[in-house]
């Protein structure tokens, strides 16, 4: 089969298509025809060495990459019981999705309803749990909150406005250009800042009276953190899970405390997909909104498999707006 695989960090250059055996399921696994693999910065991380040193997220040379997709099973493990071959599934959080077929722990793989389309469920299970842990867990939103989302027109910050707004909160969003931000507002945003023409620090002290916001949900990293934690209330908190701008060196804990005594955590996304029973109760409910109208699921571009390194490309330029996904087949 083809496999996309990197032998050395680097940029996006080091993607190559390869040939590699069919993989065997091991005890609790279940094989994956994929359909489709999600593409996100958490790959970037991986490629460019970025998480040379994380023991949540390894990354070991050589190696597939790729962390969600979403296809048909094919083989059982010993002692798999809770799948069958034919059933769709889609997972994340499982290293070597830029690959026709992948081996997945039994607990991680869900099982895709008949009415949500197999490009839409890939689009789902990273990004989708990323928004869903980001407004339901990290920070759970309710009514009396506003919050502030970075990359507002993104593959999670679209889903993460809807979601914030079905909880009742205000949200502010911060886009790149005007076609951007009608994107955002199109997915219940209530403000939207150019950030390329505006201060965001300044503008949300304004549309919140100089108060604040209650959360800011960044995932551009070096080049907005600072001003995000002086973006909040007294006793706000700033949530760091991403480094589209470059990773964050530090955060000096008296700067915490002169915004207005803040929280700062830099989440994992593993640690709220800690077993099943999280991994089903998160993926059931973005289906069941899916299924209901409540959340729309916006597909930028498919890429061939072999289109990997574009793929990269056009994420780290910032051009996409919504999910990009390769087709394994393609």
């Amino acid at each position: 089969m083809k496999a996309i695989s990197i032998a050395a960090f680097g940029g996006p250059e080091v993607c190559r298509l390869i040939d590699v055996a069919e993989p065997r399921p091991a005890a609790g696994e279940v094989t994956v025809r994929l359909a489709y693999a999600g593409v996100n910065f958490m790959d970037i991380y991986m490629r460019n060495g970025t998480y040379a040193r994380s023991h949540t997220y390894q990354t070991p040379l050589p190696m597939t990459i790729g962390m969600e997709g979403a296809g048909t099973v094919t083989a059982l493990g010993e002692g798999v019981t809770e799948h069958a071959i034919g059933d769709r599934v889609g997972f994340c959080l499982v290293r070597g999705s830029y690959a026709q077929s992948v081996n997945v722990p039994a607990w991680k793989a869900v099982p895709i309803p008949a009415g949500v389309p197999l490009p839409v469920a890939a689009a789902l299970m990273l990004q989708g749990s990323t928004a869903h842990y980001l407004s339901h867990s990290a920070f759970p939103l309710g009514p009396a909150d506003t919050c502030l989302v970075h990359a507002g027109a993104g593959g999670v910050g679209q889903l993460l406005i809807q979601l914030a707004k079905s909880r009742g909160a205000r949200v502010i969003a911060t886009v790149g250009n005007e076609d951007k931000a009608v994107q955002a507002r199109k997915c219940g945003a209530d403000q939207s800042i150019l950030y390329r023409q505006t201060d965001f620090r300044e503008e949300v002290m304004r549309l919140t009276d100089g108060r604040g916001v209650d959360v800011v949900y960044d995932s551009v990293g070096r080049d907005t953190i600072h001003r995000s934690i002086r973006s909040l209330k007294k006793r706000g908190m700033c949530i760091l899970f991403g480094a589209s701008s470059g990773a964050v060196p530090s955060i000096e804990p008296i700067e915490l405390a002169e915004a207005g005594s803040v929280y700062f955590t830099r989440p994992h996304l593993a640690d709220y997909m800690r077993d099943a029973g999280e991994i089903r109760g998160r993926s059931d409910h973005l289906f069941a909104l899916v299924a209901s109208g409540g959340l729309q699921v916006s597909i930028d571009r498919e890429f061939a498999l072999a289109e990997a390194a574009e793929a990269h490309v056009y994420l780290e330029a910032g051009r996409s707006r919504g999910k990009l996904l390769l087709r394994a087949e393609g």
